[in-house]
């Protein structure tokens, strides 16, 4: 069964059957995690990089941020029997979509702080498609753990 995680949203699961898929990564990052011996994954859809910008929104929405919604999306595959040192980490988005003359960089700021955050929790980034100008959409294959991107009518798997 296929599971849409919206923007600012994370979802957990440890059924063969799933498949999690986010569409129309720009600027925000979609990460997935996936644990292949207890075939646990999840994913999550973050817009802004780090949550002191809005404390109480945080608390509400944790995935719309990167330092929120990633230690949570860490936790959930954890609390359905994930360990830490199996993740593996895979990573879409950070474009510059609306923001090419870089005032923002908000792409890249979500880079450097999932960076931080993982290296924090010891978990490498296996693959990641991030940067350029081009939305993608990001599917996580509970069965197998296969992560694959479809970005301008071309289906590719991120290894």
């Amino acid at each position: 069964m296929q599971y849409t995680v919206g923007i600012s949203e994370m979802l957990f699961s440890n059924r063969m059957e799933d498949v999690l898929v986010t569409y129309s990564l720009g600027s925000c990052i979609g990460l997935t995690l996936y644990d292949p011996d207890a075939q646990v994954g999840g994913m999550v859809h973050c817009m802004l990089p780090l949550s002191r910008i809005d404390p109480v929104k945080a608390v509400e929405t944790p995935g719309m941020f990167i330092d929120t919604g990633v230690v949570h999306l860490i936790q959930g595959v954890l609390d359905l029997g994930a360990q830490k040192r199996r993740l593996i980490a895979r990573v879409a988005g950070a474009a510059k979509l609306l923001d090419e003359s870089g005032v923002f960089n908000i792409g890249e700021r979500n880079c450097v702080v999932l960076r931080k955050v993982l290296w924090k929790n010891n978990i490498l980034i296996a693959a990641e498609e991030t940067g350029n100008t081009i939305p993608r959409t990001l599917y996580l294959y509970m069965d197998t753990g296969r992560t694959t991107i479809k970005s301008q009518g071309q289906e590719r798997e991120l290894a």
